[in-house]
């Protein structure tokens, strides 16, 4: 998973449920702890080798899926092999020292990781941009549903732009603007970079504010200076910005003030609907980056149960099997096994296919089993199997993803990520409330987190998608225990050679939110309905665009 958030405090409980005390089904559990206590241990023991892409750890978690797909009985994708080739470049890059800006008898140098970060998804052994305009775009959005255009008026074509991290909804000056406080993907770098891309701008800055960003620098700086997978593309990476990166606050600051301008009526100004776009004073910037490359394939893994009347209409269960392999040590271990993120999601995603197989009713439309590769490097594999699907998207009912869940016994909330977005949520409402828990909303949807797994890359071209799981409120121990077990993790275990299998680890929660899943994908199988987007979802017209509506 991108980037964990660590708030603790649930709020807006499902009403329909106060307490998560409706009574629970009597029906037997089709998944039980120790099944997925078989899986979990198996994928993220040492011999797996931390499940790295492009590692000996790669071969062996892939070819241990594979099996369990084929020992399962279940077939693999069209043209006959489990294994979905996806081409990646690793792009370790070496940026100038310094960013250089100039014009209007003003001069600025700025310092690398001091003042700023650059990298590029270009495939070349050096980019460049020499005296590019700078101009300051807002947020960076173009959202014709919410009536705002940051670029309106202002060709950046060979320029470079600076632009706000979040969207205008998060300033909290105006909550009736985009989601308010709620995060859209208008808010996500990833989306800034690629709309000034296609704006044909030569670089992209983002000003980094750790309220708004939800990460301080530090984290920033960490992702930045590590080589970077990419997915390979025709073009080389051609259509991208030559740079994208970085600006810490201060930097931006100065910049603005060597424009003869202040930051902060600037920033009060992109929140405001109408705003335009403006130079920023004859500023012009220079940098580079030098880069090696190194291109090889990595594997999604993928096995379909066949439908028996709707065959040809899919539903996808999602995790991915990728983590950081094998580095540096800490306090004596050096294996990143990467258990609860996210050997308990493949966990998941085997035993819902076990019990898909042995269940005595098969079901109508296919299921699909997919465990992508470099989830941590940037949804890289969900995102190519997105653009290059083994089964039609305008026959992909949904998708249903597992990231990061809790080995601390069954809970009673079912917290939705992106809640509000899709009527999905309603089928894992009434999967709850068989189970006797309440849906709770996404506790910080400022941050962004529906973004940030898998699910996003199917919700991007316009599947609908579910990602959810307990955790804010345990059954037996209450919402204290939980708070502190995730904290915990977070401080102790996350990305860190400690996030391995432990005995002692309660599984009965992972056991319960897979049944859940089982349970959505059981009933969506059985109907001859689409879920959709609900209205003012930013996927709702990539979904028609699908449909061929």
């Amino acid at each position: 998973m991108q980037q964990l958030s660590t708030a603790v405090v649930p709020q807006a409980a499902d009403q329909a449920a106060p307490g998560g005390d409706a009574a629970p089904s009597t029906a037997e559990p089709a998944i039980d702890a120790a099944t997925i206590g078989r899986y979990l241990q198996a994928v993220s023991a040492d011999d797996m080798l931390g499940r790295k892409p492009f590692t000996e750890g790669e071969t062996r978690i892939t070819r241990y899926l594979a099996e369990q797909f084929k020992r399962l009985g279940l077939q693999p994708a069209p043209g006959g092999s489990y294994f979905q080739p996806v081409p990646l470049v690793e792009i370790t890059a070496t940026p100038s020292p310094t960013l250089q800006v100039k014009g209007s008898g003003k001069s600025l140098s700025f310092q690398y990781k001091t003042d700023f970060v650059t990298f590029t998804q270009r495939e070349q052994p050096k980019v460049a941009v020499a005296n590019s305009p700078l101009v300051f775009v807002g947020y960076g959005v173009v959202a014709p549903e919410y009536n705002w255009n940051d670029y309106q008026g202002l060709d950046v074509k060979g320029k470079t732009v600076v632009v706000l991290v979040n969207d205008p909804g998060n300033a909290g000056t105006d909550t009736t603007l985009f989601r308010g406080k709620a995060m859209t993907y208008y808010g996500r770098w990833t989306y800034k970079y690629e709309e000034a891309a296609r704006h044909g701008a030569a670089a992209v800055l983002i000003v980094h504010d750790t309220k708004p960003a939800a990460y301080p620098w530090s984290v920033v700086l960490s992702g930045a200076v590590s080589p970077k997978l990419r997915a390979q593309t025709a073009n080389k990476g051609a259509d991208k910005c030559a740079l994208e990166g970085w600006l810490t606050l201060d930097a931006a600051k100065k910049l603005f003030q060597a424009a003869g301008l202040r930051y902060d009526e600037q920033y009060a100004a992109a929140n405001k609907p109408g705003f335009r776009p403006r130079a920023l004073g004859g500023l012009t910037l220079t940098g580079s980056i030098e880069n090696k490359l190194r291109r090889q394939t990595s594997q999604n893994v993928l096995a379909v149960l066949p439908g028996t009347s709707r065959a040809d209409e899919y539903i996808v269960y999602s995790a991915h099997w990728d983590h950081f392999g094998v580095g540096k040590a800490i306090a004596g271990d050096s294996i990143y096994n990467g258990a609860v993120d996210d050997g308990t999601g493949l966990a998941a995603l085997l035993s819902i296919a076990e019990a898909f197989q042995q269940a005595p009713q098969k079901p109508q439309r296919s299921i699909v089993f997919l465990a992508v590769t470099g989830e941590e490097q940037g949804l890289l594999g969900s995102a190519y199997y997105a653009q290059h699907p083994a089964f039609p998207l305008k026959k992909t009912v949904a998708d249903l993803n597992m990231d990061m869940l809790w080995p601390y016994g069954q809970m009673k909330d079912l917290t939705v990520i992106g809640y509000g977005q899709s009527e999905l949520e309603d089928y894992a409402r009434a999967a709850a409330r068989a189970q006797g828990r309440y849906l709770l909303p996404d506790q910080t949807p400022e941050t962004g987190m529906f973004y940030r797994s898998d699910h996003f890359s199917f919700a991007h071209v316009g599947v609908p998608s579910l990602y959810a799981s307990g955790g804010f409120e345990s059954r037996a121990q209450g919402k204290a225990y939980i708070a502190e077990q995730r904290q915990r993790y977070t401080t102790d275990m996350y990305h860190k050679p400690a996030d391995q299998f432990d005995p002692s680890w309660d599984l009965s929660g992972i056991a319960q939110d897979a049944e859940l899943y089982l349970r959505v994908g059981q009933r969506l199988a059985g109907e001859t309905s689409f879920p959709q987007w609900r209205e003012g979802s930013e996927f709702r017209a990539a979904r028609e665009i699908s449909m061929g509506r």
